[in-house]
């Protein structure tokens, strides 16, 4: 069985297909409004997201700031961020490269841009679809789904 997708006409008399996308905001974070709400009035920040690399070597945590301020201690290099794997109860690490450093951003936080972080997935211990935790310093974002 199946999806239905409701049918339109367009100009030109042939079905169209139309369907309801979900929100930039709400697409697969797995946060509800409240949770939202909070990192943003608490943390400073919103659009918290974590993404499969195609590879599956590396789940990218990023994040907009809002708030430069409050946002601070995401950005603070004596915070050491970790990834914790709901299902598998992995904790993932960033790697440190040789001539790279951290794959992480440690620069002055800016309101309006986005930030991120590669955690190291060796064995590929998260996948796509599982929840996992961020925990940098005092925060904590919980729920977050791999997309």
């Amino acid at each position: 069985m199946g999806l239905r997708v409701p049918l339109t006409q367009s100009k030109a008399g042939s079905p169209a297909v139309t369907a309801a996308a979900p929100s930039a905001s709400h697409r697969n974070s797995g946060l509800n409004e409240k949770a939202r709400t909070y990192y943003a009035s608490v943390w400073g920040v919103d659009k918290l997201r974590a993404s499969y690399t195609t590879s599956g070597n590396l789940i990218r945590f990023s994040y907009r700031v809002l708030q430069p301020k409050l946002a601070a201690p995401l950005g603070n290099h004596e915070n050491t961020p970790e990834m914790v794997g709901i299902r598998s109860n992995a904790v993932l690490h960033i790697p440190t490269m040789e001539q790279v450093g951290q794959l992480r951003q440690l620069s002055a936080t800016e309101a309006g841009k986005e930030y991120w972080m590669a955690f190291s997935n060796k064995g590929n211990l998260v996948r796509r679809g599982d929840e996992v935790s961020v925990i940098i310093g005092k925060f904590r974002a919980d729920g977050i789904i791999v997309e």
